[in-house]
């Protein structure tokens, strides 16, 4: 009985281990054998190489172009997002009546689902109908065909992400924002500094670690973006708003081509590994952790 009570604590979480194993480390490294090889999920698996990874550069241009695009989105959505987020924490981190249903208000999108979200902004942006292009119209301005412009599609999904996602980064801030010791506030008030002032020499500074965590998140999600272009665009019109998860998603069970979508994710976390590498490195200069 002893001996098995050395080995009970194994027994409670095996269920979980055996879980992780089957359902996450094997197929790790499954995926990593199969980016090497030509195979649809159906027929033995080809060898070819290095294969898939030159096919991506040298003779695929949906890729660079599906590659361009989400660097685009990421470039666009990150700041925005980030500052969107920062100054509704400035706006909840205040005691009125209220706030409470303030912050779930502006919280409630980021755990909305996102194909109810988006739906709503695809009847938002409708050329004949959508409210967005008829209060346009009240200002003598012509609205867009906002998803079916080529010009217009990617911007107008940004909108939508950044108006779902920046729940996320404003709760991480108003966290952050209640840390900082009110003192400062009042002495830099006596001091005559304006608000701005105590926003740039204060706010600013003290939350460089809240900055620096949303920053490496946001550009994750950013980079893997998927549901709203899947809902809203089908990566249309043309190519012009389809990123690198949706290509993926194509490659594999659109087209069939699994080894060349497995290849297509590691290159993936390749990307995500050494920028978030490359953030942690320059943390270093910029965030202040007191």
């Amino acid at each position: 009985m002893r001996q098995l009570a050395k080995y009970e604590g194994f027994l409670y979480i095996a269920p979980l281990i055996l879980g992780i194993v089957a359902f996450q480390a094997i197929p790790i490294f499954v995926s990593i054998y199969m980016s090497f090889t030509d195979w649809d999920g159906i027929t033995p698996p080809v060898f070819v190489g290095l294969g898939n990874y030159q096919e991506m550069f040298t003779a695929d241009p949906l890729f660079l172009e599906t590659l361009r695009n989400t660097i685009v989105f990421t470039v666009l959505a990150i700041p925005l997002t980030t500052g969107l987020g920062f100054i509704l924490a400035l706006l909840c981190n205040r005691k009125l009546r209220g706030i409470a249903l303030m912050r779930a208000a502006y919280f409630a999108p980021y755990i909305t689902n996102v194909v109810a979200v988006g739906y709503i902004w695809f009847w938002l942006y409708s050329p004949e109908r959508g409210p967005i292009n008829a209060v346009l119209g009240m200002v003598g301005i012509d609205g867009p065909a906002w998803l079916s412009n080529s010009t217009w599609a990617l911007p107008a999904v940004v909108i939508v992400s950044v108006w779902q996602g920046a729940g996320y980064p404003m709760v991480i801030f108003l966290a952050g924002l209640q840390g900082i010791p009110k003192d400062l506030y009042e002495a830099a008030e006596i001091d005559g500094a304006s608000a701005w002032k105590r926003i740039s020499q204060i706010t600013l500074p003290l939350l460089t670690p809240q900055i620096f965590f949303v920053a490496v998140t946001q550009f994750i999600t950013s980079f893997q973006v998927f549901g709203v272009i899947y809902v809203m665009t089908h990566g249309g019109p043309g190519h012009s708003t389809s990123v690198y998860i949706y290509y993926l998603y194509q490659m594999a069970f659109a087209s069939g081509r699994l080894g060349y979508a497995s290849a297509m994710a590691w290159l993936l976390f390749i990307i995500l590994g050494l920028v978030t590498y490359g953030q942690w490195k320059l943390q270093r200069r910029w965030v202040f952790y007191g």
